[in-house]
């Protein structure tokens, strides 16, 4: 049976965390989450657009403490990270000029970079995906998905 990895969007983050205005689903995620975790059947993996995406969503907080909440957990999440504490992974991204090749055809979507920002996937997304397939691509073994909430990028996840 192949081990299975899901990359992690920034929606499902932003419910984790918990951030204001931006969690919704929190319940959901979280029950979500606990079952992955007691589970044990799956690593997450953090793509560099999610990080990125919700460090910035931390940091827009117009609320000083709950800026400084979200952002003590949204760092311990990461240190977990670092040090493989399950159900978390580290993802390895090459960021250079097969990379960006990459994100400009669309991976292997079908579409490129501009099909998609004209049907309103954005390059966030579709890096998360381009990070997936290059994922796929240096490893065996694996299944790999996109654990989101966005219904644009559930369609290729």
């Amino acid at each position: 049976m192949a081990r299975r990895v899901e990359f992690v969007d920034t929606s499902i983050l932003c419910n984790l965390l918990k951030i204001p205005g931006k969690c919704q689903d929190h319940a959901k995620v979280v029950e979500e989450y606990q079952a992955k975790c007691h589970a044990r059947d799956c690593d997450l993996l953090l793509p560099v657009t999610a990080i990125i995406e919700t460090g910035n969503h931390i940091a827009q907080l117009s609320d000083g403490r709950q800026r400084r909440a979200c952002a003590q957990l949204f760092a311990a999440m990461l240190r977990a990270v670092v040090d493989g504490e399950a159900p978390w992974a580290l993802n390895k991204v090459e960021w250079n000029a097969a990379h960006l090749q990459s994100l400009i055809n669309g991976g292997r979507t079908g579409s490129t970079l501009i099909e998609h920002a004209c049907n309103q996937l954005g390059c966030g997304d579709l890096n998360i995906l381009i990070e997936r397939d290059r994922y796929l691509a240096r490893t065996s073994g694996v299944t790999a998905t996109v654990w989101t909430l966005d219904e644009l990028l559930s369609c290729y996840a």
